[in-house]
Order: C-alpha cells, then sequence, then structure tokens
C-alpha cells in the first residue's frame, strides 16, 4: 500500500470519527435533555397526585360514609336495578335515575 492511499484513508477515518463524536455528542446531550424533563415531569406528577389525595381526603370526609347494606343497595342501582320497594329488582329503563332508590340508599335515617 503506498503512503498515498494509507494517508487518504486515515484522512476518512478522521472524517468518519469526528462525525461519529458530533453525533454521539449530539444524542448525549439530547438524552441529558429528555432526562431532566423527565424528572421534572415525575416531580410534578407526584404533586398532582397528592393535590388528588388531598382533595379525595376531603370529599371522602365530607360525604356520609354508607353502611355496608346501603353500599351493596348501591351496587345493585348502579348494575341497573330499582331497590325501592315499589320496583325492587326490576331494572331500570335508559338507565334513568330513581328519587325512591337514591333516598332509600343516601336518604338520613334517623
Amino acid at each position: 500500500m503506498d503512503s498515498q492511499n494509507l494517508y487518504d484513508e486515515l484522512k476518512e477515518m478522521d472524517t468518519q470519527l469526528s462525525a461519529s463524536a458530533a453525533n454521539f455528542s449530539h444524542l448525549h446531550e439530547s438524552l441529558i435533555g429528555l432526562m431532566e424533563k423527565n424528572a421534572e415531569l415525575e416531580i410534578e406528577n407526584q404533586h398532582l397526585r397528592d393535590r388528588i389525595n388531598e382533595i379525595t381526603e376531603k370529599m371522602d370526609n365530607n360525604s356520609p360514609r354508607l353502611s355496608k347494606s346501603r353500599k351493596n343497595l348501591e351496587k345493585l342501582y348502579n348494575e341497573g336495578f330499582h331497590v325501592c320497594s315499589s320496583y325492587y329488582g326490576k331494572r331500570r329503563e335508559n338507565g334513568e335515575d330513581c328519587i325512591f332508590c337514591t333516598d332509600i340508599i343516601y336518604g338520613k335515617r334517623d
């Protein structure tokens, strides 16, 4: 192999290595940017989860607790059946609400 061919190949390899190094540097910077953005989003996501938990706890504290039997009635009602004495066990048509059923489930009892 003559020296000119060797020099040309070495120069071409140097060019390729420089291009690869530039590409690697660009990928490295992109990866760092993505990692930073991911960390920011994880922190924001955790703050949002904490806020949702706070709101949910406040709502749970403000809403009345249902007894086990009322929860069962609520489940039947949500599945589309009447739980009131007038229509007990009949399917609610088109998912309409029934004031008698909701009174039995959520109404106050003394």
